[in-house]
């Protein structure tokens, strides 16, 4: 029927993907009806070689089951190089049952290494220098005897490489084969050169640079991490229309030769020299007969596998949106956003002009372009022209991070600024997550952090994308991982980083610092963590339970990692540790925060112990289940013996030490309260400012949103002063700082050594803004958004709405709030197939409105009603609640933030705080009354005794006794 149908299908996160070797690869789809509640009661999947569906490869029959995501394929064995076409129908719980699904197809790859004809070739060493700077060229000509059905061609290099088929560059992805833990796991690409060719003669190419393979990793100079020598492998497949087969490869035929790009590096940036192209060099006409022949290397095909992860493209054009000269006279572009990516730019000039770009992120305060925290990074193109009329260049094997381009040598006194655009490069994810508000500067935060994602997942997350670093700093992932699934499909992306980390992962368990692994060091707690966070976090997103079972021994290696350190298995008290990086609570001149490492790791472990604990029990490992339940009672035990005092308080009076047990569930009763309310103390004394680094940021809100100071947590997310989120907002930044005061007060800079102006780990407050103050969360007990739930935490006179969405693999999920002088407004969407708990703050059963109707007039909606507000359980639908709030929410704002405001001192406020409690159980503060509120506030507060204040509670007690209207507060 129309009104049930399947739309957004996937194979592998996917839409038809080429060249996968899954051998069982799983399918989601969509639901889209018409009727709330709509579920899925059966599914039917088929499989078949050709898209008439005549005489299918694999049927399920109708197979009763809710599960539209992560379908395995549970047909016959499928065959590599072979295109597969499925579609899907359903049945729902209303009787109906769908039309087919549009018809998607999946394609594999090879799944054996036998497949493997070609042979990897690289220029000879006697005749071309293998070190030399230059980019290889190597080419070779063939001929069709027939007409091509179909072909694909199958690619990797030791390096990065371009293909092209008669002068024409194959695909649009760059920077392939990406980065892996080289000689452990190398991808190869494939593609569908089926309409490339030419009748008769061809010719096919490859251009090589040294990438990451062999160019300059890190501050250290190091060359050379994987190897010395770039290499090619290519393997083209025909197949004619007459049904025969033949197969090119790369071999001892093939010749070599430079070309135009003389010196290409990640960091440093290209030269090319016009003058030096070699015009058709990949048709087959060329006369290559001063070419160099190639050599061929025995090197391994057993690592090599298919691409995992989107590839790397360029997913966006800018235009500059102005040229300044700057006081000692330079010309510089600015494109308006920090990017990473590349500059296109034309130019027509005489023969052996040289152009020059240096790309930076940021104007120094008498607004001249700063270098100065690229480190040794150059991030320079050279480019000389040729002369020969309208030229057109941008890098091939290179990428920057920059807001503004210093040019050099361009022809004419002033810059063209339309001869340039700015093309954003990044690994080419959906994006599927949005948010915004009401308040400009936090939308531009959103924004900040959106751009800090894109910027940094160039194939693997890095740290920064400008310096000489650029590297996939573990401790940085983890902490941002959930945020980033919720703005970019990332399965893909944290699929193939996270078999990398499983990889490069030592023979104890440790986990290396970055990955793929290109440093000395390992095993820091909270960066270390990463290789239990992250697979958790794929599968709390996009319920990809494969993915968790395939990590679960490297997350149980880590865990028994550290229980092997030091002489109490229950502590982490050994060791080097990154601890709470960076954090404004440091000693002069130390990059290390206040809060104890020994601290921070414990309470890590005991998270990556109670998360391995959980994964086993999803994967019903049960002895696992038993052995790590007692482990993280163990730990949880001897933290607190070692932290925490009798009376509960932290032995360490930091932001940080208060966030951790309580986002990490350490502590529990008074202890947890106690502990809350000394992190909401710490905040208001810091004047609502973060004191965290890199350990604490992510969840001091989450900490104090949880914990009843959700108040708190929005003074905190909107303070516009140093050191906040919004602070480097209002010096112009549009990505998230490494640093908060990267650009300090009177502007001059943090240290240059470290200060990159793109660096997302403080992104991580998106996850807090999407979850907690739009309110849009899963239930984990049914993860990947089966089961949702929405629960938006109302903001105050600043932020007066918020609304997030996200195409789960569900559908679209909607959590959108809004407050006016009389109702808030509560809009909801969840998409078929799902279920979800929606928890209403303030509302009432009574007074509830959905869409125009009385909430008992649309159907029998379990709820539960609370003085806090309504508890519904609903099904997929859109549904829009308005209802009068009474000003409940702002009666307790300012009753309590304004008398912990007016108190000075730490003897008057815990005076306050031992009787807010009363104020709490009585209900008083949901229902103070204008004249008693106004009356409260009128006093001169710095005087009252504790007499006084129990007086005053009485008379409250007392007019809540009397059932006196509730108030309106302004």
């Amino acid at each position: 029927m129309a009104d049930l149908t399947i739309s957004r299908i996937r194979c592998e996160y996917k839409l038809n993907p080429i060249g996968i070797d899954v051998k069982k690869p799983r399918f989601s789809w969509e639901m889209m009806s018409e009727k709330r509640g709509t579920k899925q009661t059966a599914y039917r999947l088929q499989v078949s070689l050709n898209a008439s569906f005549t005489n299918p490869f694999y049927d399920s029959q109708f197979l009763e089951s809710d599960q539209s995501v992560q379908v395995d394929y549970n047909g016959t064995e499928l065959s590599s190089q072979t295109r597969y076409f499925y579609r899907v129908k359903i049945k729902d719980n209303y009787e109906r049952e769908s039309d087919w699904s549009t018809i998607h197809y999946f394609e594999t790859a090879f799944f054996e290494r036998e497949e493997w004809k070609a042979t990897w070739i690289t220029p000879n060493e006697l005749e071309m220098d293998p070190n030399m700077e230059e980019a290889f060229y190597l080419r070779k000509p063939f001929e069709l005897k027939k007409p091509v059905a179909s072909a694909r061609a199958y690619v990797t290099c030791l390096g990065l490489y371009e293909l092209y088929l008669n002068g024409e560059k194959v695909g649009n992805d760059y920077l392939a084969p990406g980065w892996t833990s080289y000689n452990k796991r190398l991808q190869y690409q494939v593609y569908d050169i089926t309409d490339n060719f030419q009748e008769n003669q061809n010719s096919i190419g490859i251009v090589l640079a040294n990438g990451w393979y062999k160019g300059n990793l890190a501050w250290e100079g190091k060359r050379n991490i994987y190897g010395n020598r770039r290499a090619a492998l290519v393997q083209i497949c025909l197949n004619y229309v007459d049904g025969t087969e033949e197969i090119i490869v790369s071999d001892s035929s093939w010749k070599a030769s430079t070309g135009p790009i003389r010196y290409s590096e990640i960091y440093h940036g290209e030269t090319f020299d016009a003058r030096l192209i070699k015009e058709g060099w990949c048709s087959y006409s060329f006369d290559d007969s001063d070419w160099s022949s190639v050599s061929t290397l025995d090197l391994a095909f057993d690592h090599l596998i298919a691409q995992e992860n989107d590839p790397v493209r360029v997913t966006e054009k800018i235009k500059p949106v102005r040229v300044l000269l700057t006081p000692n006279g330079d010309q510089v572009i600015d494109m308006g956003q920090n990017m990473v990516g590349r500059i296109r730019f034309e130019v027509e000039a005489p023969e052996g002009t040289e152009i020059v770009l240096k790309h930076a992120e940021i104007l120094d305060k008498e607004g001249t372009i700063y270098f100065g925290n690229l480190r040794t990074a150059k991030q320079t193109i050279r480019y000389i022209t040729n002369g020969k009329g309208k030229e057109e260049y941008a890098p091939f094997f290179t990428f920057q991070g920059f807001r503004y381009v210093k040019v050099e040598g361009y022809p004419g006194l002033e810059l063209p600024v339309d001869k340039f655009v700015g093309e954003v490069m990044h690994t080419d994810m959906e994006e599927i997550g949005h948010f915004e508000s009401s308040h400009p500067l936090v939308n531009q935060l959103q924004q900040n952090i959106r751009w800090g994602q894109r910027g940094n997942f160039v194939d693997v997350p890095t740290d920064c994308p400008q310096r000489d670093e650029r590297l996939g700093w573990t401790g940085d992932a983890q902490v941002f991982i959930r945020t980033a699934l919720f703005n970019y499909q990332g399965g893909p992306f944290f699929t193939k980083w996270l078999r990398d980390l499983k990889a490069d992962q030592l023979d104890d368990g440790g986990v290396p610092f970055v990955i793929p692994n290109v440093l000395e060091g390992a095993s820091s707690s909270a960066w270390g963590d990463a290789s239990v966070i992250c697979p958790w976090t794929v599968y709390m997103m996009y319920g990809d339970k494969r993915l968790l079972e395939e990590q679960f021994p490297s997350m149980k290696a880590w865990v028994d990692y550290i229980r092997k350190q030091g002489k109490n298995e229950y502590l982490w008290n050994t060791g080097f540790h990154f601890g709470d990086w960076l954090a404004l609570d440091a000693k002069e001149n130390s990059y290390f925060g206040a809060t104890p490492n020994d601290l921070v790791s414990t309470a890590y472990y005991a998270y990556s112990t109670r998360i391995l604990r959980d994964a086993a029990e999803v994967l019903n490992k049960v002895e696992e289940v038993r052995t790590y339940s007692k482990l993280l009672n163990k730990i949880k035990e001897n933290f607190s013996n070692e932290f925490i005092s009798p009376n509960g308080r932290m032995v360490a009076p930091t932001q940080t030490a208060h966030v951790l047990p309580l986002v990490f569930n350490l502590v529990d009763g008074d202890i947890k309260k106690r502990i809350a309310h000394d992190l909401n103390e710490l905040v208001i004394e810091s004047d609502y400012h973060l004191t965290t680094g890199f350990v604490g940021t992510p969840y001091i809100c989450f900490a104090l949103t949880q914990n009843g100071y959700h108040q708190t947590a929005l003074k905190l997310l909107l303070q516009k002063t140093y050191p906040s989120w919004l602070y480097p907002i209002t010096k112009g930044a549009t990505t998230i700082w490494e640093h908060w005061d990267g650009i300090k007060l009177d502007g001059s800079f943090w240290s240059d050594d470290m200060n990159s102006f793109n660096h997302y780990a403080y992104g991580a407050i998106g996850d807090w803004l999407y979850r907690s103050v739009a309110g849009l969360d899963i239930n984990e007990a049914d993860p990947g958004f089966k089961s949702i739930r929405i629960s938006p935490h109302l903001g105050n006179k600043e932020l007066t709405k918020a609304k997030a969405s996200f195409y789960s693999l569900y559908g679209k999920v909607v959590s959108g709030w809004e407050v006016d002088t009389e109702t808030i407004t509560v809009e909801i969407e969840l998409p078929a197939n799902t279920t979800a708990e929606v928890f209403l703050p303030f509302a009432t059963y009574e007074h509830l409105i959905e869409c125009n109707r009385g909430i008992a007039e649309i159907g029998e909606a379990p709820f539960t009603e609370s003085e806090q507000g309504l508890l519904l359980e609903l099904g997929s639908g859109s549904y829009k609640f308005i209802y009068p709030h009474h000003n409940r929410l702002l009666a307790k704002v300012t009753l309590e933030t304004r008398l912990l405001e007016l108190f000075d001192n730490e003897g008057q406020r815990n005076l306050l705080v031992k009787y807010l409690p009363i104020l709490e159980d009585r209900n008083i503060l949901s229902q103070l009354k204008k004249h008693k509120l106004s009356d409260l506030l009128d006093h001169s507060l710095f005087s009252l005794s504790e007499n006084q204040i129990k007086k005053l509670i009485q008379e409250l007690n007392d007019s809540l006794n009397k059932g006196e209207e509730s108030i309106v507060v302004e």
